[in-house]
């Protein structure tokens, strides 16, 4: 249908303007590609749903095949104007949209050349699924060629969107019902037993179930996690200790009823705020967020009966919702992440209970963040106390979902 769409729309130069603008922020000042889109959108408030949705979604679209289109356009970094207007008539014509004669805004684009270049550049994969180099070396090498050529393929998809049901206030029934009366259809997710997934993408943040607390946005591998952690009614105190805007704590206080104590911690204030802001709407209460301060870790050693480390990593599984990371992340980074992985999990495994539960996950799919840095824990002076007695890799091309990795370890 949105193929359809796309081949019968008539091209309008200030959208297409809107899109060219955003493209030059993220592709010449690497600003994020969800500011801008946010940015980019209030340019004119005269755009109706439509003309949004082809501004966010075009703009997103480029970015996810940058390598391919600038490949077919024969342009490189960094883009000048008349260069993305180039790739902007790659994807257009790929999209079979008729380009519009607007003097010299775009140059002549035969669209056979077009499609014979995308036919042979298809053949090699780091064109095809549109990666850097070393990171379709990198991938190829942790997963194997199969492997990684067709999670690849998966994080080049489009995400959909899932909804995660708040059952503080409401059963996942309610709200598939209260939903449909305000036009958004959903279903329910097998396997997934507070998830509801969209038919159709929408402005959910504008709905009455939203902004009542019914629901909070979250993918469904990422609804696994706060689960995996096996909270029982033995369970007093959680320590979330990579909160970040609370989406996994949020869930943790759902499967604790509102009861005992949960500690969010977090580097930045400004992600503590949100969370805070987030727990008022869901009303959520047990949760006390704490800026990250090393004497204060010390205080807390040995005092929480379930500790949660959702590590900051990669983002390699998650891609399907921010592909301009692709084009950010460098392997010097890669190197560090791990080194600073190994040392959170050194750090503040020290917070868990004699008997207690660690949960280390992370929204990565490479082994040398995942599996491997588990490994390496458990092999050194701190972690010989613990076992590892569960673990859970996700694929997106398995589950359809984000890709995610999860290790449960206990503190005998």
């Amino acid at each position: 249908m949105r193929r359809l769409i796309f081949s019968i729309m008539k091209l309008h130069r200030n959208l297409v303007d809107a899109v060219i603008e955003g493209l030059t922020f993220i592709f010449n000042e690497g600003q994020y590609a969800d500011k801008v889109v946010e940015k980019q959108l209030k340019k004119d408030k005269r755009w109706g749903a439509r003309d949004r949705a082809f501004i966010a979604e075009t703009i997103y679209d480029i970015v996810r095949w940058k390598r391919l289109y600038a490949e077919i356009a024969e342009v490189y970094e960094p883009f000048t104007v008349h260069n993305l207007r180039r790739m902007f008539a790659v994807w257009a014509t790929l999209k079979s949209i008729a380009l519009p004669d607007w003097g010299n805004y775009f140059e002549d684009t035969p669209a056979r050349r077009i499609k014979g270049k995308f036919d042979e550049l298809s053949k090699v994969r780091k064109l095809r699924e549109s990666v850097p180099d070393w990171l379709d070396t990198l991938g190829a090498q942790e997963l194997g060629e199969t492997l990684w050529t067709d999670e690849l393929h998966a994080l080049n998809s489009l995400a959909p969107v899932v909804l995660r049901v708040n059952t503080l206030k409401t059963s996942l029934e309610h709200l598939q019902q209260f939903l449909r009366q305000e036009g958004v259809e959903t279903y329910p997710l097998r396997d997934y037993p507070d998830a509801l997934q969209l038919v159709e993408r929408s402005n959910i943040f504008k709905t009455q179930a939203f902004a009542d607390g019914l629901f909070e946005v979250q993918d469904a591998s990422s609804q696994k996690v706060a689960p995996f952690m096996q909270i029982d009614d033995k369970v007093k105190r959680v320590i979330d200790t990579c909160a970040g805007a609370g989406g996994k704590t949020l869930h943790l206080a759902t499967l604790m009823q509102n009861k005992g104590q949960i500690i969010a911690m977090d580097i930045y204030e400004q992600k503590l705020q949100e969370l805070k802001r987030r727990a008022r709407r869901n009303g959520v209460f047990n949760i006390e967020t704490k800026l990250i301060e090393p004497k204060q870790l010390k205080r807390m050693h040995g005092t929480f009966d379930r500790v949660l480390i959702d590590a900051p990593c990669s983002g390699l599984g998650v891609l399907r919702r921010n592909p301009d990371a692709k084009w950010k992340l460098q392997p010097e980074f890669l190197d560090e992440i791990r080194t600073t992985q190994q040392e959170i999990l050194q750090q503040y495994s020290k917070l868990l209970k004699k008997g207690g539960k660690l949960v280390y996950a992370t929204c990565s799919i490479l082994p040398s963040e995942n599996h491997q840095q588990v490994q390496t824990f458990l092999a050194s002076e701190v972690g010989k106390e613990y076992r590892l007695e569960a673990e859970e890799v996700i694929f997106a091309h398995q589950s359809g979902y984000d890709g995610f990795y999860m290790a449960r370890l206990i503190n005998d």
